[in-house]
């Protein structure tokens, strides 16, 4: 048991009762309360045993709840940062519809299309950083979100 107050336990209990965190991040946050590598591995194990820590629940949560607002790239870029493996961000991001959100993304922001070179610049470089693909940046800017375009 940890030194001073709380098991690490109790202390994973109360992250994980407010949202879901991969096994990195609570190492990285349980980590100054443990005695020992093994005691933090240990208490890790039992969660995730248990269910209560899952790296593949938070993948499809995170997804979920930012997909709308992020491309795939970005997606996969923050959960790699987190310490999901490439194999469960790839299930994750299986439903993905990265042409869908980039539409609504650049509908909100722009609605129109660019005037000239510096506003499509301006459009890309705005959907580029949400983390979309450029495939998908140059179907939304060439067809003005119109969901229409590109279907037959």
């Amino acid at each position: 048991m940890a030194a001073e107050g709380k098991s690490l336990k109790a202390r994973a209990a109360e992250l994980l009762s407010r949202r879901e965190y991969t096994r990195q991040e609570l190492v990285r946050r349980l980590a100054p309360f443990a005695d020992s590598e093994d005691e933090l591995n240990a208490a890790l194990d039992e969660l995730a045993a248990a269910d209560w820590q899952s790296d593949d629940r938070f993948a499809r949560q995170f997804a979920s709840s930012k997909g709308a607002k992020f491309g795939s790239r970005r997606l996969a870029q923050e959960m790699r940062q987190r310490g999901v493996d490439s194999e469960t961000i790839r299930e994750a991001l299986s439903g993905q519809d990265d042409l869908a959100s980039a539409r609504e993304q650049w509908r909100k922001k722009f609605g129109r299309l660019p005037a000239d070179a510096a506003e499509k610049a301006k459009q890309y470089r705005f959907l580029a950083q949400r983390g979309f693909p450029a495939d998908v940046i140059r179907q939304v800017l060439a067809s003005g979100g119109d969901d229409d375009f590109y279907e037959d």
